[in-house]
């Protein structure tokens, strides 16, 4: 899939529509009131604020000529007030939408992040992570000006702009027909660049998806960057990257910058023909003062104008990130709770396939017609070539990916019957590549049960051996550990996972080339604790190191879409089948070495 590389550009499948507008809005329909008693300041903020023209007008034209002191006292009491009112009311709309403005972004990132938590495997190996994160984070944060300020400036400026027109008919119905008259260019003019404007910005938010995927994926793998000397090559990988970003970026902000200018002639012309009707009217009943006022209101007219056409262009740039933000949460999960699905109840451990088949992508069956059946508390290990389908056979057995054809069957009830959450809380995966979150070590083995004291943590340490090397470490149990364990031996990474999956103590456990990692002197350790892991719990073994899988109660032999053949450690060394030729070239290897 296209999707896959960072230099490569994601294909939109869902274009931008009225629909998503609406969408969005959604998540400020719980502000409402906020959004009233915010617009409601801003309202009085502007009829408090272009009240001014108005009572320059009365001192120009009444109290001054006609000498009256008082009113003039009076006007200047009153202008001042509306200065103190509009500051006040600008003050509290600063702090109003700040606040709800950055509380729907929360609400949103919120909302994609659960989303991200659902979606299948298949859906984060078909794309880099960083593609992902842009979305998360980036795309986000460009919608907080919009969906805070942009709200209520769009109302308030569309207010400011009937309140305008009002006292400028008010003043002279002549001078405002004029003033009117640049507005059809200016729609016409806006109309004309938004098609060209919204695919710019389209290709903006690739580019930038796409540096943030190589980024992502250099910070990650930086030790095998250093440790192969090839900082340069990378830096000129990113530099290109980095230069489509910025070319998309300075075309698409050519087109903004034709905003701004466009404003400006548009009034500018407007005011040089109010400018002339004016002085040719003032011998028709126009008075000085009028055309003084009439002259503020229409320098106060176009700046929210002015503000609508930002706005405009702010929905349009935001447009690009909207389609990629519910594009992603428009994302359907391949595994989801079917209709009317139960809760798991407590597992025995009984485990059957019943003519299974599965293919990852059409086409492509990776097994086939598999059957077989194991009893609660067995050992099951699976070996086979590499893409033989062991690790498939598990991942059916967690739910991560659906049947193609067939059943699992655990305890007797078909996987798709419970829901994930119940049947996916008593089953334990571990992995070859042991994640290790931030945090102390405490926090990382209590990860499976949150709920677990101290007491019970050190427990279920002592029982894998992880005990002694971390009570070696300076903080003990509290000693912080980096993302992905980066202070760890791999070793150590995974004890710490051992320890975790014990301490949640699952009813089926499933070891995923869990120990492929550990040196020989651990591997002695862990197999003390395996056997208290193991105890009592159907368990699944993925290993390619088969002196790990010689107690197994069962071995079952992978390939060629099933089981090639199955039976314990001494049965398949008699049968001297695949696994006799497979067990003694390794032994042979190790005997070499």
């Amino acid at each position: 899939m296209s999707r896959n590389k960072f230099d490569v550009d994601e294909d939109l499948n869902v274009e931008f529509n009225l629909d998503q507008v609406k969408r969005l809005l959604g998540y400020v329909k719980p502000y409402k009131r906020q959004i009233i008693f915010t617009v409601l300041v801003m309202l009085i903020c502007s009829v408090t604020s272009f009240a001014g023209p108005y009572l320059i007008k009365i001192a120009l034209d009444t109290a001054i000529p006609n000498g009256q002191i008082p009113q003039l006292i009076l006007l200047t009491l009153v202008y001042i007030a509306t200065l103190l009112i509009s500051a006040y009311c600008l003050k509290l709309r600063i702090r109003n939408t700040a606040v709800m403005g950055q509380s729907i972004i929360q609400n949103l990132r919120r909302d994609l992040f659960t989303h991200l938590q659902l979606l299948p495997f298949d859906y984060y190996d078909s794309r880099p992570h960083g593609k992902i994160l842009v979305r998360v984070v980036n795309y986000i944060n460009t919608l907080s000006d919009l969906l805070s300020n942009g709200i209520i400036n769009l109302i308030t400026d569309l207010f400011t702009l009937f309140v305008i027109i009002f006292f400028m008919f008010a003043l002279d119905y002549r001078l405002t027909l004029v003033s009117l008259t640049g507005l059809p260019l200016l729609a016409v003019a806006l109309l004309l660049l938004k098609n060209l404007q919204r695919k710019l910005w389209q290709r903006v938010s690739r580019k930038q998806s796409n540096m943030n995927a190589y980024i992502h994926e250099s910070i990650c793998g930086i030790k095998v960057t250093q440790s192969f000397a090839r900082e340069r090559v990378n830096l000129g990988i990113f530099q290109e990257l980095n230069d489509q970003y910025r070319t998309a970026w300075l075309k698409a902000i050519k087109i903004i910058i034709l905003v701004n200018p466009l404003v400006e002639n548009v009034s500018t012309l407007v005011l040089a023909a109010v400018y002339l009707a004016g002085v040719l009217w003032l011998v028709r009943g126009t008075t000085v003062g009028v055309l003084i006022a009439f002259i503020s209101y229409i320098n106060s007219f176009w700046f929210p104008i002015f503000n609508l056409a930002n706005f405009y262009n702010s929905l349009l740039n935001a447009a690009a990130y909207i389609e990629r933000i519910f594009e992603t949460m428009d994302e359907k999960p391949s595994v989801t709770d079917n209709p009317g699905a139960r809760l798991m109840p407590p597992i025995t451990g009984l485990v059957e396939f019943v003519n299974v088949s599965f293919a990852y992508e059409e086409g492509e069956e990776i097994l086939h017609e598999v059957s077989f059946t194991v009893q609660p508390g067995e050992t099951i290990a699976l070996v086979g070539p590499t893409g033989a389908g062991k690790t498939t056979i598990v991942n059916l057995i967690s739910r991560f990916y659906d049947v193609t054809a067939g059943r699992v069957l655990i305890d007797g009830i078909d996987l798709r019957e419970v829901t994930l959450k119940s049947l996916r809380s008593q089953m334990g995966v571990m992995l070859q590549d042991t994640f290790i979150f931030s945090g102390t070590i405490m926090d990382n083995i209590r990860y499976s049960r949150l709920d677990a004291t101290d007491e019970q943590v050190i427990a279920a340490a002592k029982a894998v051996k992880a005990h002694d090397f971390i009570e070696k470490m300076e903080e003990g149990y509290y000693t912080q550990v980096n993302e992905r364990g980066a202070r760890l031996s791999v070793g150590e990474r995974q004890l710490i996972s051992f320890t975790r999956a014990l301490l949640a103590d699952p009813r089926i456990l499933i070891l995923d080339e869990a120990t492929s990692s550990i040196d020989t002197e651990t591997e002695l350790l862990v197999q003390q604790g395996l056997e208290r892991l193991l105890a009592n719990r159907t368990s699944f073994i993925i290993a390619h190191r088969l002196s790990t899988i010689k107690n197994a109660d069962r071995i079952m032999y992978i390939d060629q879409g099933g089981i090639v053949e199955a039976g314990t450690h001494e049965e398949l060394m008699k049968k001297r089948g695949v696994y006799y030729r497979l067990y003694l070239s390794q032994y042979q290897f190790l005997e070499v070495i």
